[in-house]
């Protein structure tokens, strides 16, 4: 909104004019609370300590030396230690229906990104067996923080990372050969450390259905070695089937094989050692690790010859590097947690800045039914899949649920409640605030895209509800901004449902065709509808015309 643009502007050359010569960063936001205005900014604080002085007084300072437009705000506030709330005119609320109208589809999207390139990357399970829920946890959060830096204009890929090699790969064609010698109707045990899930009996019923009894009776190393390659192979492409199914999809998938057929390990441990943060003890090669902040050095190369995982997660990294991404964002289980300082230290002993890399957590998923929590199933074998959940409750429903709270909290996943058709259902409230958006115009025979409001006076719309909805209306830019800064996409899913709060009152309260306010309130009811699409295809879900 140019109002909020033109407050920041202005709130820059009070700092200057106060005697700020470098000014650092501050922020400018909505505030939760109403009461504390439209716009709200802490730069008293953050240049106080600079200028010597308390930030309440430097708040009065600014606020002396704002130079703002006419018609911008009707009343400037100063609170606490020196936070400064700015409350707009009610022309510059009315100003946003035009600005939604005239961007569609663009309204929230800005260039502050400025191109940056930024590897996200997300899903990266072991091809091992079906996505539980903990994957779709990860899918949606990754899946919507490439959304949302796409949005503020960084240039993203999608990236997903297999773990096509190692002792895992190992244990899986074990267990396959396992389960084909069993389909051939020969006794034969899961190894220890196995998988047990009834999916690789598919696997091995689908091989000796193509390739005859003749399979089973291969050499146990050359059975291994096709069993290592048919199950990768077949279990990547369940696992892509599910994830497009839950609409997501890869810019890039990229092999753990790779790391080796490439010698990227190789280079990667030449360049540590280069840089001198390699030694070698007890027969192993150690990562100075401690020397970044680490609790401890961490061994790269065991005395056997063998890597240990961080090895090539930092070859793997490194990579990202090369191909020119200045910042790379990762999306790990919560199981990881000790395992990003890790790779922190990793970074900074290869020389990357400090932003380069980024992990965001997430914690695994209980999910409950009819008050129990929900079994696993005899094909998975440990766990409830994602498919069987987005079975159960669609892919929208799973998509926001898993947005509604920050990764890193835990979360139970209501299916009875993602079922529902009520307003207790966050994602039902918010499209069914789209559908009656929509309805609106469908009584009216009229198409939402024909509204214009040129022609219509937005200064009739003085109704406490619809003063409202306009001020939600134009911090929508600003809450996806904030979101794709602090990788939060639950802020969205809390906008929206604030907005559609608002807009099911509104709707309920008011008539808005046969009215004398008619045209001004179908403009803001096509505003109101584009936002919510925007926010709802920003997560990946959908926007019924009705439900």
């Amino acid at each position: 909104m140019k109002a909020h643009e033109a407050i920041v502007r202005a709130l820059r050359d009070a700092a200057h004019t106060i005697g700020v010569s470098t000014l650092p960063e501050f922020k400018y936001e909505t505030p939760r609370d109403p009461a504390h205005g439209d716009g709200a900014t802490n730069l008293a604080l953050v240049i106080a300590q600079a200028l010597g002085k308390p930030p309440r007084a430097v708040a009065e300072q600014l606020v002396g030396a704002l130079q703002l437009p006419a018609g911008i705000v009707k009343k400037v506030e100063i609170a606490g230690p020196g936070f400064i709330n700015f409350f707009l005119a009610e022309e510059q609320l009315a100003a946003v229906l035009p600005a939604v109208l005239a961007a569609g589809e663009r309204y929230g999207q800005s260039d502050v990104g400025r191109g940056q390139r930024v590897n996200v990357e997300f899903v990266s399970a072991n091809p091992t067996g079906p996505l539980h829920v903990g994957h779709g946890r990860g899918a949606a959060l990754g899946d919507a923080i490439a959304s949302l830096l796409d949005w503020t204009g960084h240039a993203v890929t999608r990236e997903c990372y297999v773990n096509d090699a190692g002792t895992q790969i190992d244990r899986l064609a074990r267990s396959l050969w396992a389960r084909v010698q069993q389909a051939a109707g020969r006794r034969a045990e899961i190894p220890e450390g196995g998988y047990h899930g009834e999916y690789l009996l598919e696997v091995a019923e689908r091989i000796l259905a193509r390739e005859g009894r003749a399979f089973a009776d291969l050499s146990e190393p050359e059975g291994l070695r096709r069993c290592r390659v048919i199950g990768v192979q077949s279990l990547r492409a369940e696992q892509e089937e599910d994830l497009r199914e839950f609409g997501v999809r890869f810019d890039v998938i990229f092999l753990e094989s790779r790391l080796y057929q490439e010698k990227l390990i190789e280079q990667t441990l030449a360049d540590l050692a280069k840089r001198q943060y390699t030694y070698e003890q007890d027969g192993a090669l150690w990562l100075k690790s401690t020397a970044f902040g680490d609790d401890k050095d961490r061994v790269l190369r065991k005395s056997d010859g063998t890597y240990t995982y961080l090895m090539p997660d930092i070859a793997y990294h490194r990579h990202k590097r090369e191909r020119g991404f200045e910042r790379a964002i990762d999306i790990w289980g919560a199981d990881h947690h000790g395992y990003v300082a890790r790779v922190q230290a990793a970074m900074h002993a290869l020389g990357y800045p400090a932003d380069f890399f980024r992990a965001e957590l997430v914690q695994l998923v209980r999910v409950m039914r009819g008050g129990e929590e929900m079994r696993f199933s005899k094909r998975t074998g440990e766990f409830v899949s994602l498919r069987d959940l987005v079975q159960e409750t669609g892919v929208d429903a799973a998509r926001y649920f898993f947005l509604m709270r920050r990764g890193d909290s835990q979360f139970v996943f209501d299916v009875d409640l993602a079922k529902s058709q009520k307003d207790e259902n966050p994602v039902y409230y918010v499209q069914m605030a789209h559908a009656r958006m929509s309805g609106i115009f469908k009584v009216a025979a009229r198409d939402p895209a024909s509204v214009t409001p040129v022609a219509a006076d937005s200064s009739v719309l003085t109704q406490p509800e619809e003063i409202d909805l306009m001020k939600e209306l134009a911090a929508f830019p600003g809450v996806v901004a904030r979101a794709a800064e602090t990788l939060e996409p639950h802020r969205v899913t809390g906008y929206l449902e604030g907005l559609a709060r608002i807009a099911h009152a509104w709707y309920h309260k008011y008539r808005v065709l046969g009215e004398p306010e008619e045209r001004e309130r179908l403009v803001l009811a096509a505003a109101v509808r584009q936002v919510l699409a925007n926010g709802l295809r920003l997560l990946g879900i959908t926007a019924p015309e009705r439900m």
